[in-house]
This record gives structure tokens, C-alpha cells and sequence, in this order.
């Protein structure tokens, strides 16, 4: 990131007031020097900064583009949904890059145990009474006459009469593999059907996944069909290709982990070994294509699960694995594997958040932050947790604002009621608890970077942005400045779920609010610092120029306080702040508030548009 002296000549004191942000009892937390991002050490491999795209400007079949950035905004990464349409994604890269952003991270598809009839057709994942049909996505597959599962049992068994199919498998996508995804070409192949392109894999149904043929000729066994309908055509070139000529990292998804069907929000243990060897062909497969990719950012990991207390302890003593998380023993079998095959690629969990008291399975923040560390044990390199806003599950208020009745917006899923009631903490009490249980693993060695996922969507079924969207309906930038102001001191990145649709439904739509209004003042914290014995303020966050204002109320007071920004960046940065964060000083005399006052800090532009969100902050002499 790129840091600017604006004020030459101001001589720099190394004294800083020591200083202590009060909230209410065991909420502590201080404000100085130090913030929770500043100390945790990046992985080299993550991304810390910006890519540089190939040209200024470039034609193709898609239409002309430039990757000029006019508006970046404070959001620089953000999810996309596959699409069939190749020149969608060009024009998403564009409208993503022209606001800031560099990274697109895609959401995948899942791998899922099915059932076959007689002739060894697959059947459709169906549920409810009734005779299941043939899955019209897996009927074409055909070798020789037979069904592709069919024809796999038979060349087992052609190799050995003690070989059999256990379970049959599958696993959609619209990637293109190469001949790296094959232990066993004699058995394992490439069925092209049209434009459609089917691989067959086998292996071993204890999770073994010999390195060759010989086995399967040795001895019988139990074998794993796994049969993956994929596309003529690489969409994950494709999209690399887009990275590199825009200047953005892709995180491509791995395969989604089966669900337990007694319990829909947890990975299934059973499929456990075959999520590993689909997960560890592919990854080869990787290696052989994109290990050398800059593009290539990591990977998503797209199962979801709830922070909460979670408990992981890795142990190979099958009484203490039983008492794991089952989902993260599946996320630390994967995340294994990607260490193993693609070194120095992190990975990026996206876990939600539900802060409601009324329900029992709601967590505060220490039980968040308890998770956070659990997850940071499964070998993940990026955890970006859902600010759960746009769901409900979360509230953006400041402490001061606990007796305050909840958004309007919320209140189709809180009710009528207060912050307080509402909910066990605000978003910016259980990004503190996270930043703080970041820099507890990175001490303890953990490579785990504290990003933030902002949701772009507000709970309403009045104004959907697809029908896929349900109870998801469009937002304004005013929010989304909001969720930045609450998240963006604790976390070295701020992406957002996500670009197709949330951004572009409606008119105007997020994505033309942004690039029209990207510049307003977005603070994000106030740290109490002289300068010249003079005491003062200095204000982290973006788009706080000299020329810049800032308001300072409480109540009580007889008349606001207007003070102009009296220099920019006078401070050296601190390190793992999200890029184009910079900092503003402005002179203010702290004896003038009222002991345990809450002080209002509200910014505005030389131009007068003033910050969403002002800031909230009480300080004790």
C-alpha cells in the first residue's frame, strides 16, 4: 500500500498520550499505538498489495476495456457466481477493478454420495417417497454401451474378481482437468460427450489413493467411483487469464464437502476420504497447470459453518478426534492436502456470525473468538468472517447505542426492540475479540490473516435481486460505509459477498453508488495523540484529505466543536492495515469532555459530504 506525506515539516514527537477506550465492563479494549492488525505477520504468499494489470486499455471478442481504477473503493475483494456467459465474467473484472478491487473469489460446487439403479445409471439426489429418476446431468456418460459407473466395475472387475464398486460419487463443475488428475490412466479417463467432458476417477474406499495401477490388480477391494462432469472448455484459465490482465487474484473454490444428512449444517464424516482424493487429484492437477500462475491467490473453502465455540485439536487419538468439530476435521484433511500439493497458496474460510440472545445457539464474542482460533488450528490461511449483517444476525451499533431501537431494516428478524436486547454485541465487539485471538495464534505460530466480509444485502423479500436471492434484498452505499467504518480497524482486508447480483441489481445499482460516491470519508478508528505538545486526534480510515472537517459532539455539549484536519500520514503506517487506509490529525483539547462522555467524531470531505458513520469514542484521563 501506498503511504503519502502531506504535511512536511511538522516535527514528530515520539510521545504518545497512553490512553484507554472505556466500554461497558468486559469490553475493554485500549486504544493506542498498537492495533490487533498491526501485529500479526503476513504469510508472503497472501496477498499484500495491489497486482498490476497488463495494459491501460485492450479489445476482444467481449468488447473494449481499460484497467485504469478510478474509484477505488475501501472493499477490494468480492465473491462471484459461475456463469455460463464467458463475456459476463470480462465485464465483471472490468466493473470490479474500476472500484478497487483485487480480488474475485468464486463460489464452487459440491461433491455428493449418490445412488445408482440396475444398469448402473446415476440417480437424481431426490428426497420424499416415490421410485428416484436417472440424473439427466450424469445419463450421458456412456462407455462402449454402458453406463460410465457401470463400465467402471466392470474393468475392476476385469482386473481382479475381488474388486467392487462401494458408492458411487459426484462432483459437477465447469473447469477442464488435465492429465495430472489421473493415478491410473487404465482405469481412470476422460469421457468427452459433446461439449460436455465426464472424468472417471477410482480409488481405494479406505482413502488410501494409490500412487499407481498395481493394486488394484493385487487384491480385491472396495472402490469409490467418482464421476465428474466438467466442461469442453477451462473456466479457471479463463479466469487466471482475466486476473492477470486486470491486476487481480482469483481464489478458486475447492470441492464443497458432502453434508451429514442428520444434520445439513455439518460436513459428512463418511465422505471424508473421498472429499481428500478429489481434493488431492485436483490439486495436482493445479500444481502441474498454475503453480507458477500470479493469479492464482489461494483457494476458497466454500463449506460454511457457524463460529462459535468450536473445539479442534487435530489429535490422532480417535477418543479425542471424536470430540472434534466434524466439519473441521474435514476442512483440516483438505486443507492438508492443499499445503501438500500447492505450498504457499493460503486458504480462505468465510464462517457466518449469529449474535441473537433469543437463540439458543447464538454466540458472544469470546465464544466467536474461541472458534476463530479452533478454525485457525485446521491449517486455513485467511479467515473472512460474514459480517453477518445483511442477515440479521448481527447489528452495526456503537455501545453508546445499546438502549437504541434496532434498524428498521432488522427488525423482520429481531423484532421491535433494542440493540441491547437484540443482541450479545455489536459487529466491531466480535471483530475485536477476533483481532485479538489473530494475534494469540500468530504467536503461537499460525499463519492466519483477519479479513472481513461485508454483506452487501439487507434481510427484506420486498426487493430481491434474483429469485435465487430469497430473503436477500439490495442495499446503499451508506451501509456498506457503515459496516467498513465498524470492521475496517481490526482487519488487513474488507471484501464482500458478493458482486453478481448484489451489486448490480437495481438502478441505481451498489456497484454505480460506488463509483459515483467512493471518496466520502469513511473513519474507522481515533487514537489520541500530540503533536508539538499539542494535544489532539489522529483519525485512521479513507478518503480524509487536508481540507477535510471534523465535528466532535457529546452530550452535554453547548455547541459543537468544527476542527480543520491539520495534516495527513504523519505517522509512520502500521503494517497489515487494509490498503489505501491513511491517517488524519487534527488538534483537540481532551480536557473539554466530560469524564466517561462518549464523544462523537463525524467527518467530512472538503466538499461537505460527511462520513456515513461518525465515530464513537469515550476516553479516560
Amino acid at each position: 500500500m501506498r503511504w503519502f506525506t502531506a504535511f512536511i515539516g511538522v516535527a514528530i514527537l515520539a510521545a504518545v498520550a497512553a490512553i484507554v477506550l472505556v466500554l461497558p465492563k468486559g469490553e475493554s479494549t485500549p486504544v493506542g499505538e498498537k492495533t490487533p492488525a498491526a501485529s500479526a505477520s503476513l504469510p508472503p504468499s497472501v496477498i499484500s498489495s495491489t497486482p498490476i494489470p497488463k495494459s491501460t486499455a485492450f479489445t476482444d471478442p467481449c468488447g473494449t476495456f481499460d484497467t485504469v481504477m478510478p474509484s477505488p473503493y475501501a472493499v477490494t475483494g468480492y465473491w462471484l457466481i459461475p456463469t455460463a456467459d464467458h463475456c459476463t465474467w470480462r465485464r465483471q473484472f472490468g466493473a470490479i477493478h474500476k472500484v478497487g478491487g483485487d480480488t474475485v473469489i468464486r463460489i464452487g460446487w459440491g461433491l455428493q454420495a449418490r445412488r445408482v439403479d440396475g444398469e448402473g445409471r446415476i440417480l437424481a439426489n431426490t428426497e420424499g417417497e416415490g421410485e428416484e429418476e436417472v440424473d439427466p446431468r450424469y445419463a450421458p456418460c456412456e462407455e462402449n454401451g454402458l453406463p460410465c459407473v457401470a463400465a467402471a466395475e466392470k474393468d475392476l472387475k476385469a482386473a481382479n474378481p475381488g474388486n467392487r464398486v462401494s458408492w458411487t460419487f459426484v462432483y459437477r463443475t465447469d473447469e477442464a482437468f488435465g492429465d495430472a488428475l489421473f493415478r491410473c490412466p487404465e482405469f481412470e479417463r476422460k469421457i468427452q460427450v459433446g461439449k460436455t467432458v465426464f472424468y472417471r476417477l477410482v480409488a481405494p474406499d479406505d482413502g488410501s489413493d494409490d500412487p499407481n495401477c498395481g493394486n488394484i490388480r493385487n487384491g480385491g477391494r472396495g472402490y469409490h467411483v467418482i464421476l465428474i462432469a466438467a466442461a469442453e472448455r477451462d473456466s479457471l484459465t479463463e479466469l487466471l487469464d482475466l486476473g492477470d490482465q486486470f491486476g487481480v487474484k482469483v481464489f478458486p473454490a475447492l470441492p464443497l464437502a458432502p453434508r451429514d444428512p442428520a444434520q445439513k449444517t455439518r460436513a459428512a464424516k463418511q465422505g471424508t476420504n473421498t472429499l481428500t482424493t478429489l481434493t488431492r487429484r485436483i490439486m495436482q492437477d493445479y500444481g502441474a497447470r498454475f503453480q507458477n500462475r500470479v493469479s492464482l491467490g489461494g483457494f476458497y473453502q466454500p463449506f460454511e459453518l457457524q463460529l462459535a465455540e468450536l473445539r479442534y485439536t487435530g489429535s490422532s487419538d480417535p477418543k479425542e478426534a471424536e470430540l472434534d468439530n466434524p466439519t473441521l476435521r474435514v476442512y483440516a484433511s483438505q486443507h492438508e492436502i492443499v499445503e501438500q500439493e500447492m505450498p504457499g497458496r493460503p486458504i480462505l474460510v468465510s464462517p457466518y456470525m449469529d449474535a441473537r440472545r433469543r437463540l439458543k445457539f447464538s454466540a458472544t464474542p469470546k465464544q466467536v473468538a474461541a472458534g476463530f482460533e479452533a478454525l485457525a488450528r485446521t491449517g486455513v490461511g485467511i479467515i473472512a468472517p460474514q459480517d453477518s449483517r445483511g442477515t440479521g444476525k448481527v447489528g452495526l451499533f456503537w455501545p453508546d447505542q445499546r438502549d437504541d431501537q434496532v434498524d428498521e431494516r432488522l427488525r423482520p428478524v429481531v423484532g421491535e426492540t433494542t440493540n441491547g436486547i437484540a443482541y450479545h454485541g455489536s459487529t466491531r465487539d466480535y471483530y475485536r475479540e477476533m483481532a485479538a485471538a489473530r494475534d494469540r495464534m500468530v504467536g503461537q505460530g499460525h499463519n492466519v490473516q483477519l479479513w472481513a466480509n461485508v454483506e452487501a444485502f439487507e434481510p427484506s423479500t420486498k426487493e430481491p435481486c434474483e429469485a435465487r436471492t430469497g430473503t436477500r434484498g439490495r442495499t446503499d452505499k451508506k451501509r456498506l460505509d457503515t459496516a467498513v467504518t465498524q470492521v475496517g480497524r481490526y482487519v488487513s482486508k474488507i471484501v464482500s459477498y458478493m458482486w453478481s447480483d448484489f451489486f448490480t441489481c437495481g438502478s441505481p445499482s451498489l456497484a454505480e453508488e460506488l463509483a459515483r460516491d467512493w471518496d466520502r470519508p469513511i473513519p474507522v478508528d481515533a487514537v489520541r495523540r500530540e503533536r508539538d505538545i499539542q494535544d489532539g486526534v489522529e483519525i485512521r480510515g479513507y478518503n480524509i484529505p487536508m481540507g477535510s472537517k471534523v465535528t466532535v459532539t457529546w452530550d452535554g455539549q453547548e455547541s459543537p466543536r468544527v476542527v480543520d484536519v491539520a495534516g495527513v500520514n504523519l505517522s509512520e503506517p502500521l503494517p497489515g492495515l487494509p490498503a489505501r487506509m491513511a491517517t488524519a490529525w487534527i488538534p483537540f483539547d481532551w480536557t473539554q469532555v466530560p469524564q466517561d462522555a462518549w464523544a462523537r467524531f463525524e467527518v467530512a470531505a472538503p466538499d461537505g459530504r460527511t462520513a456515513a458513520e461518525p465515530l464513537h469514542v469515550r476516553i479516560r484521563l
